[in-house]
């Protein structure tokens, strides 16, 4: 391209295969902003010209032909075909003020079909367990056994060192404030009451979530890429009896006993984090733990514990289930089954918290 005074000669090869090189459309798109409103066109020198290069210098020309150019008829045709296609809208900057009400339908459309499916599933849920009560020799057994070791057993290791990790954590941060007070001999209830009621259910429900609800869905999800849900509908076999109730299942009975198991661990922790900052000595604090975990704090702990596996296990085949047949369906499906797992989990606790308020805790029923 030549720029000569007044005048552009515009030269070379205008055509996809030598403008995809890196930088090539923005640097002829610089040295076309050289001209002006009175700049003389040549294109009679053009060697190659496609739909590509002739859009840059469309756009270059503000979407129409300059008053003064010279190009060949087959070029000419060219951008005649683009003056007649409609002009792209610019998008505007400002924001639409109502913008915010759109995005929050959309938001409760799709929120309520995925309450409608979780509904249904439910629906077919009790249904089959009615039928395993009823008839339990029929039941999925193995599978059921195989879920709980993969959910339960499994993820010992993890619920066993975070639960201790955090037990050591809180009991540190409690004695430098009760100590402070005069109050080291209330870290023991502390403790007992705020581990075992909520902190080691919340805490074995949101790495069961993360770890063996992600899981789940992903193995649904990849039932539905290689075509074996098809084809346990084609042979007439329901997905809820042999994939949504063995999961339900193996999930409500151990979850419990995750919940047993990050509470030791956890107390594990903050028995060591006391004698190191406390001096307190494990037998006062063992000695001490009867009185302050109540029978009732351990049942709720318990009751979270299948509610928290129900609702994870749930969530996590409705969204197995709704993963299409592609690998990026997987990837998103995975991701909101997990956030929805844990903000599920948490909403849950909190209607356990206000519906239990007055129940177990200290001076009260």
């Amino acid at each position: 391209m030549l720029h000569e005074a007044g005048a552009c000669v515009v030269t070379g090869d205008w055509s996809m295969q030598s403008l995809s090189a890196a930088g090539e459309i923005a640097a002829r798109r610089r040295a076309l902003a050289r001209a002006t409103a009175q700049t003389r066109w040549d294109l009679s020198a053009l060697a190659r010209l496609d739909t590509l290069g002739a859009h840059v210098l469309w756009r270059a020309w503000g979407s129409r032909l300059p008053e003064h150019i010279t190009l060949s008829a087959s070029h000419r045709e060219i951008f005649t075909v683009l003056s007649g296609q409609p002009r792209a809208e610019v998008p505007r900057d400002d924001p639409d003020p109502l913008g915010w009400l759109v995005w929050l339908g959309a938001f409760l459309i799709e929120g309520g079909r995925h309450a409608r499916a979780l509904i249904e599933m439910l629906g077919h849920l009790v249904f089959d367990l009615g039928k395993f009560i009823t008839h339990p020799t029929r039941g999925p057994w193995r599978e059921i056994s195989a879920q709980i070791f993969r959910i339960g057993a499994q993820a010992l290791g993890i619920t066993a060192l975070v639960g201790f990790l955090i037990g050591v954590v809180l009991s540190y941060l409690s004695a430098q404030q009760l100590s402070t007070f005069g109050a080291d001999r209330f870290l023991v209830r502390l403790l007992g009451a705020s581990i075992v009621r909520e902190l080691g259910p919340l805490l074995a429900a949101i790495l069961v979530a993360g770890r063996s609800g992600s899981a789940i869905t992903a193995q649904l999800g990849v039932m539905r890429l290689t075509q074996e849900l098809d084809a346990l509908r084609v042979m007439g076999i329901s997905h809820s009896q042999r994939l949504i109730l063995p999961r339900v299942v193996a999930l409500a009975v151990a979850m419990p006993l995750l919940v047993l198991w990050t509470d030791a661990a956890a107390l594990l922790g903050g028995m060591l984090a006391a004698q190191v900052t406390l001096g307190m000595t494990p037998q006062y604090f063992f000695g001490a733990l009867p009185d302050a975990i109540s029978q009732i704090n351990y049942a709720i702990g318990m009751g979270k514990g299948v509610a928290f596996g129900v609702t994870i296990a749930l969530i996590a085949c409705h969204f197995g289930l709704r993963i299409e047949p592609n690998t990026t369906s997987l990837g998103r499906g995975t991701t909101q089954s997990v956030v929805t797992a844990i903000t599920a989990v948490i909403l849950v606790d909190a209607v356990f918290a206000i519906a239990l308020a007055g129940v177990g805790l200290p001076g009260q029923g």
